[in-house]
């Protein structure tokens, strides 16, 4: 491989058997945060393969299919609106990452974490890597995993209330989103104790 196109490392100890995990849609104002747990084989190279927010939309759904063929073992999970209004989104963030490992059918004996936060999963070593999905592979898989499937959920939530445009903003605070809450109010599936519309005091639960 051309190591000018792609830096990122296959593993960070290639005696163990590592599951890279991301979440997707943290900063969003409505709709679950998903999370990926992705182990990968410890020699797996990709030219492509990166952070999912470097992607297009095309290239992280073409990958989604790769990633799903050739890894020994992959999982996808979410946590709802309103856990994450109970939780806050950091342990609501950890919670779904901790939901998609436990759904991987190989146990790893290390986790790789995108990010600076992580509570201990059972008695599993872990890494916390800041920006971890331009580095590792496997990190960039959990990424892409979390992404599109969060996606595909947030488009199947517009048929709902197509109002919100969640087809094209997916829930993250854009100027006709906001402006939309401003108009409709609140749906189901929006965080209320995120700040919604400008100049918000709060919403009732």
């Amino acid at each position: 491989m051309d190591e000018t196109k792609n830096r990122l490392k296959s593993c960070f100890d290639e005696q163990l058997i590592e599951a890279g995990c991301d979440e997707a849609g943290r900063g969003c104002l409505a709709g679950p945060v998903f999370a990926a747990a992705v182990i990968l084989p410890p020699d797996f190279r990709h030219d492509v393969l990166n952070d999912s927010k470097q992607l297009s939309d095309k290239e992280r759904y073409h990958l989604r299919n790769e990633i799903e063929k050739l890894a020994i073992s992959w999982a996808v999970d979410y946590v709802r609106p309103e856990e994450i209004d109970r939780l806050n989104i950091l342990k609501a963030s950890i919670l779904a990452m901790h939901k998609a490992i436990r759904k991987l059918n190989v146990y790893p004996d290390l986790l790789l974490i995108d990010g600076n936060k992580f509570f201990k999963y059972r008695n599993i070593p872990h890494n916390c890597i800041v920006k971890g999905d331009s580095k590792y592979y496997s990190i960039a898989a959990a990424s892409v995993l979390a992404k599109t499937y969060r996606d595909d959920f947030m488009k199947k939530i517009h048929k709902e209330y197509n109002c919100y445009f969640w087809i094209k903003n997916k829930g993250y605070a854009t100027k006709d989103h906001r402006k939309a809450i401003e108009k409709y109010g609140i749906s189901p599936y929006h965080r209320k104790t995120f700040r919604l519309i400008n100049n918000q005091l709060s919403f009732e639960f």
